[in-house]
């Protein structure tokens, strides 16, 4: 198994090799091995990025270099985790950027493509070594409170359940593109 990050995880396993690549870099997957799955996980906040620009090189450029990376080594499925609303014609950036990154994937010929689209993630960010986001914090807190009149696709979802939804629907291979949303990737035994 290998994994390819902007930092080397605080894991270890004998069967886990991991990658340390500036994004930025002109050929950082150069010395990547052949891979059947990819599973992409990539990304930020304009916040945190600092600027569109920069939302885009992570959220949109980053992803989609990962993913032809990965398609030149042998790559025949691909999960990736993008975002509810998620619309190349998207009037709001964050979401257009999502959809066009969707919409780029979905062009490579990846014999099954899977596409999380999760609303709220809850879990642990401070353990990620992520920004807490008070804001976040707080509505997390409500709807927790308010998740039986809560529609399942808008509940706050746990990056845990996305992260099995993701890699059952991956696993099973089935060919085409694949939409997962919050509510179906709740229910996920």
């Amino acid at each position: 198994m290998h994994c390819v990050g902007r930092r080397a995880l605080p894991l270890q396993h004998p069967k886990l090799v991991q990658h340390t690549v500036d994004f930025k870099a002109a050929a950082p997957f150069a010395a990547l091995p052949h891979v059947d799955d990819v599973f992409i996980a990539l990304g930020t906040t304009i916040k945190v990025a600092g600027s569109q620009a920069a939302f885009q090189a992570i959220d949109f450029e980053a992803v989609v270099a990962v993913a032809q990376a990965a398609r030149a080594q042998g790559a025949t499925k691909l999960g990736v985790v993008s975002a509810m609303g998620a619309d190349p014609k998207s009037a709001i950036f964050y979401n257009r950027v999502k959809g066009e990154m969707e919409q780029a994937l979905g062009e490579m010929g990846f014999q099954t493509l899977v596409i999380a689209r999760p609303s709220m993630l809850a879990g642990n960010r401070e353990a990620l070594d992520q920004p807490t986001r008070a804001g976040e914090r707080i509505a997390l807190l409500a709807t927790r409170w308010l998740n039986p009149i809560i529609p399942n696709n808008y509940r706050s979802i746990d990056a845990g359940d996305v992260a099995k939804a993701l890699l059952k629907t991956v696993k099973r291979g089935q060919p085409g593109i694949h939409t997962l949303l919050s509510g179906a990737m709740q229910r996920q035994p």
